[in-house]
């Protein structure tokens, strides 16, 4: 029994065969999922996803690529939002310094006002961080992200960044890039984190694990991290399996 904490099962590359996918998951043993809802367009269609199948949560939250068109009304929506069942957490949400979309100074402020509102709310965040561990460590703490934690989504820093994070009480998720032969680093973090604080996911269709690396991603493939984590820790993939549904279910207090 899988967990894929981060998919996009309602973006345009599943248009044609959702439905299939879905099923090849489930038959993959992935028996829960989040989709990620993280813009104007985009969280809709996750609520519906999620209203749809029992299995499928949400969270819903602004990116930071996108940080530069939200308006005053949007942290309002979110809130709203929030207090549907199916609504897990707030994100993707955080710093992308890789894509030149929205100014720092913007997705400094929307971050910042998204950690409140979780903090208000008592909710989970998933982190969106390319390209900005410092400002990202940095803004966490300086906002107490400790008090709403929530996790690191498919995370890219080093070691030492980890530990900051894991320190502020935050899980560390690991998706596609674990496969990779030349991923050292990932690799090396897992091997360090406790297995009481990591997660497994797939931020499908993207980032798509080996050996199907240069296709498209589907949430089944988190079979494929798991089993790459398995490796790393010296676990079997039921044990892996067991942690990770154990620890995706306290962040996202389910159950």
């Amino acid at each position: 029994m899988l967990f894929d904490t981060h998919t996009h099962l309602d973006a345009e590359q599943f248009d044609e065969d959702r439905e299939e996918v879905i099923a090849r998951a489930l038959e993959q043993g992935v028996t829960q999922m989040i989709n990620i809802g993280f813009n104007r367009e985009t969280i809709p269609t996750t609520m519906k996803l999620a209203e749809s199948y029992d299995f499928i949560y949400a969270a819903v939250g602004w990116h930071p690529q996108d940080a530069i068109t939200m308006q005053p009304g949007d942290l309002e929506w979110i809130e709203k939002l929030c207090a549907h069942e199916k609504v897990v957490a707030i994100g993707e949400i955080g710093l992308d310094y890789y894509w030149d979309t929205s100014p720092k100074d913007v997705q400094h402020r929307v971050f910042r006002e998204q950690i409140r509102l979780a903090k208000r709310l008592n909710m989970p965040i998933v982190i969106h961080d390319r390209d900005a561990h410092e400002d990202v460590v940095r803004i966490l703490r300086e906002e107490h992200a400790e008090e709403c934690g929530g996790v690191m989504h498919c995370f890219s820093g080093s070691w030492e960044i980890a530990k900051q994070c894991l320190d502020l009480g935050f899980y560390i998720s690991f998706g596609g890039p674990l496969t990779f032969k030349n991923a050292r680093v990932p690799k090396e973090v897992l091997a360090n984190v406790p297995n009481d604080r990591f997660l497994i996911e797939t931020d499908s269709p993207y980032l798509t694990p080996h050996p199907y690396r240069g296709k498209r991603n589907e949430t089944g493939y988190v079979r494929l991290v798991a089993e790459a984590a398995a490796e790393i820790k010296g676990l079997n993939l039921e044990e892996v399996a067991k942690i990770t549904m154990k620890n995706a279910q306290a962040c996202f207090r389910l159950g």
